[in-house]
């Protein structure tokens, strides 16, 4: 059955920096884009990033361009989200998801699959 697991969450003071990782198993194809959602509770899940497992098409959200940088290692199948310059706002739960497509990555309720998130609390 396809998984993914998250690690490297933690707690940080703002402006520090994190990398989160995100190993997937559990399928062949592909036809797949990865992407990371972040939430806190009572609030909708918000879209930070996605990439395209073959290819490089990438996608951020307005609040994180500039400070996180999406990147993947096929050879282990995981995806890394590098977290520069973070601020109280970057805090939450942040869950690895993967859709199947051969289109360019999206932030949208496109996601089938999901991990099962890693804490990120920035704070002084």
């Amino acid at each position: 059955q396809l998984q993914l697991v998250e690690s490297g969450g933690g707690l940080v003071q703002p402006g520090g920096s994190l990398r989160l990782s995100c190993t997937a198993s559990g399928f062949t194809s592909d036809y797949v884009c990865i992407g990371w959602f972040r939430q806190v509770p009572g609030k909708e899940r918000e879209g930070v990033s996605c990439i395209s497992r073959s290819g490089t098409s990438t996608n951020y959200a307005d609040s994180v361009k500039g400070r996180f940088a999406i990147s993947r290692d096929n050879t282990k199948n995981t995806v890394y989200l590098q977290m520069n310059s973070l601020k109280p706002e970057d805090t939450g739960v942040y869950y690895c998801a993967l859709y199947f497509t051969n289109g360019p990555c999206v932030l949208k309720r496109v996601y089938n699959y999901w991990g099962q998130g890693t804490q990120v609390t920035v704070s002084s």
